[in-house]
């Protein structure tokens, strides 16, 4: 199997940070297409809890989208044509739905590095697109 587009789920956490690095450099050495992308919920987080209005929830939680893979981008090993996806829902459903769309050869992504019971009761993202990808996904976990 070829890889040519190589998808890298981001958060604000160090774990995705660790993957992106990982991804990029295995994006490098294979010559492929790089995407970046981040889903976020703004029923969640800060915003949700102050009660601010939904449009306000969205345009917040798109601006910060919208910063973090700035962050990203700015890496120096960063392609400059880096394909960029900003989502709003569940996360693992809309990575699932971009490496579909894009089309994706490969999802790279961060484990927390959580153990199995953990897992059971909080659920995971990794484990939802490990399920439903549409292509090989790569899970990196969290340094030690």
């Amino acid at each position: 199997m070829s890889f040519k587009r190589i998808l890298i789920a981001v958060d604000d956490s160090a774990f995705a940070a660790h993957a992106a690095d990982v991804g990029i450099e295995l994006a490098k050495s294979l010559k492929t297409e790089v995407g970046f992308v981040h889903v976020f919920d703004p029923s969640v987080g800060p915003g949700a809890k102050w009660g601010a209005p939904a449009d306000r929830l969205l345009e917040m939680s798109e601006r910060a989208a919208e910063r973090l893979l700035v962050t990203f981008r700015a890496s120096p090993n960063v392609p400059s044509n880096v394909a960029e996806f900003i989502e709003s829902g569940q996360p693992a459903s809309k990575i699932v739905e971009v490496a579909k769309k894009w089309p994706a050869d490969l999802i790279v992504m961060g484990s927390h590095g959580r153990g199995r019971i953990e897992n059971l009761l909080l659920g995971s993202v990794t484990q939802e697109v490990l399920h439903h990808a549409p292509c090989p996904v790569l899970v990196v976990r969290a340094q030690a």
